[in-house]
């Protein structure tokens, strides 16, 4: 593993409660530290693209976030809204309800349609599978296909805003696994990226993503990390 963590990064900037000042923030951060992007929400995507617009760091929105039980209809209108709003990648949600129903022909047309949208746009989608809700490696291995037979630029495990239910009922985030980034890097071929997300805080998660197969990581956690960077070339 060779090269800067912090340029795998798509900073997330996506807890309902950040406004405005935390994007610029963010934006002063994410150009001061060199991320491969920023990730706003889609209200945020103008300022956001304002902040940014002579830096390399690209902006990056949500799609049907977080549960992606929104239409078709209804991610293809953010994502044309996004995109002309100046957000180069979109991150969109699958129909984890439809996953589960096992309606594979939905499945793919919500991505497909996505996809081909940002697309026409010059935009890239990373697909995000909330692999902390689906029930096996079966399904995974599944929308690993899908994604890559409908053009994704990238498969992704999760929001960062997946709960389940422990044994005594409190809700548990559910995020990045080594198990999940190998199964994802094994089933799809180099011309599809891997983005961990969800738990991601520390340098030493991010190494060991990387060296797992991740080729883009998602975390609020990039102070951290570029801390922990320059801590360990100064030994």
């Amino acid at each position: 593993m060779s090269g800067s963590l912090v340029k795998l990064i798509d900073h997330a900037v996506l807890q309902p409660t950040q406004t405005d000042r935390d994007v610029r923030t963010a934006c002063q951060l994410c150009d001061a530290l060199g991320t491969a992007s920023i990730c706003v929400k889609p209200s945020h995507v103008v300022l956001a693209a304002e902040e940014l617009s002579n830096s390399n760091v690209h902006v990056g929105t949500v799609i049907g976030f977080p549960h992606g039980g929104t239409s078709t209809a209804a991610k293809l209108a953010e994502t044309q809204a996004a995109c002309a709003q100046g957000a180069q990648e979109v991150d969109m949600v699958v129909n984890v309800g439809k996953v589960l129903s096992g309606d594979w022909d939905y499945v793919q047309s919500d991505i497909d349609a996505v996809v081909a949208s940002a697309r026409t746009a010059g935009a890239i989608t990373k697909v995000i599978f909330e692999t902390g809700l689906l029930p096996d490696d079966e399904t995974k291995i599944r929308l690993c296909k899908i994604c890559e037979s409908v053009g994704a630029a990238f498969v992704k495990t999760s929001t960062g805003f997946g709960f389940v239910k422990n044994a005594s009922g409190q809700l548990i985030s559910t995020g990045a696994t080594r198990h999940d980034i190998q199964l994802m890097r094994t089933h799809c071929s180099e011309q599809v990226g891997v983005k961990a997300s969800g738990g991601i805080r520390t340098i030493e998660d991010a190494q060991t993503f990387v060296t797992l197969g991740a080729t883009r990581l998602g975390t609020s956690g990039t102070q951290e990390i570029a801390a922990g960077e320059t801590n360990a070339a100064a030994y």
